[in-house]
């Protein structure tokens, strides 16, 4: 995966662990959000992914369950190559303050399923059938 670095202080995707799935993003400004705010932080970077793959921004265990804070909108395709920006909420009750570098949300790259559709008169039928919510006992 190609990065580029599009500020002085901007921080390429980095994986915490060896065995990490997801890629920790850090921000490239301040930002307050305060109970219920949302907004579009700057990461500082875009990037190259693989024809096929797709990067999808999720939120941070640590910051969902702690503080509320959740990113939303997050599906990054392999034509982009913009400045890769994260969509933050805070579902909190608390005012969340991000400053330059901190870990805002993890990104997973993954493989997508690219066939085309086809259109057909019927599907095969399977033991769930049409059965939505619930429908499993769950």
């Amino acid at each position: 995966m190609k990065i580029k670095l599009l500020a002085e202080n901007a921080k390429a995707p980095k994986r915490a662990t060896e065995h990490a799935a997801g890629y920790d993003i850090h921000c490239n400004e301040h930002i307050t959000l305060i109970p219920g705010a949302r907004a579009l932080v700057s990461t500082g970077f875009a990037m190259a992914i693989p024809h096929g793959m797709v990067a999808l921004i999720w939120p941070r265990s640590g910051l969902a369950g702690k503080h509320g804070v959740d990113s939303l909108a997050g599906v990054v395709d392999s034509d982009y190559r913009g400045e890769v920006r994260v969509a933050l909420i805070n579902h909190g009750h608390a005012v969340v303050e991000f400053k330059p570098g901190d870990r805002i949300a993890q990104m997973l790259v993954q493989q997508v399923y690219q066939e085309p559709v086809v259109i057909v008169d019927d599907l095969e039928d399977t033991q769930r059938g049409a059965g939505g919510f619930g429908s499993t006992g769950y």
